[in-house]
């Protein structure tokens, strides 16, 4: 499937029908903009809110950090504040929220820095972990859509308080393949695929 078919089939631009009006077809009135989506084929495993949401930062993203922990309190999630120790380097951070997902005790975590990139360098060395730095909440939405992430990374030299709440909450309430269930055997296929070249 080539990039062109992918969005055409994500999108539902392929079942589109619009009409531009009458300065462009002759009509007096145009149509409405309608789209179809095929009945999704398989529901996704929600996630597991029993489970805690893991959050750390380096001292960069402290501030953001809180908010976004704030946030989550009162969302109501379990929230594990992996902390932000002074002297605490972008490049540990990551860690221990890796290992924890990785033992079954997370599902999901949001590391912060200043940009996002180092923490999602980092935590991308551990095996069974997608982590993804966004800069939009489109991107943190298809980040679990597309590529079903399970970390989350923001830097805090780009992200707003509120803006970055409302990523996180995308990010958490969005499954794999939503959205997208024509192309949801592609994209399990993918994620089969692209683990087996992190192996």
């Amino acid at each position: 499937m080539d990039r062109r078919d992918f969005i055409h089939s994500a999108f539902g631009l392929g079942t589109v029908s619009l009409a531009l009006g009458a300065n462009l077809t002759g009509t007096t009135q145009a149509e409405p903009l309608t789209t179809t989506h095929p009945t999704p084929q398989q529901e996704e495993p929600k996630m597991n809110t029993d489970k805690p949401i893991l959050i750390a930062a380096d001292p960069f993203a402290k501030t953001l950090k809180d908010a976004i922990v704030a946030h989550l309190n009162e969302k109501g999630y379990k929230v594990v504040d992996l902390g932000t120790p002074d002297d605490l380097p972008y490049y540990e951070g990551a860690v221990a929220a890796c290992r924890a997902i990785q033992s079954g005790k997370a599902e999901r975590a949001i590391l912060l820095c200043g940009t996002g990139m180092g923490m999602s360098v980092i935590a991308n060395r551990f095996k069974g972990i997608v982590a993804s730095v966004v800069e939009s909440v489109f991107a943190a939405k298809m980040c679990r859509a597309i590529n079903n992430a399970n970390i989350l990374c923001l830097g805090s030299m780009i992200w707003g308080d509120w803006m970055a709440n409302e990523a996180v909450d995308a990010f958490l309430n969005t499954q794999f393949t939503e959205g997208l269930e024509p192309l949801a055997d592609y994209l399990r296929d993918a994620e089969k695929k692209v683990s087996a070249i992190r192996d």
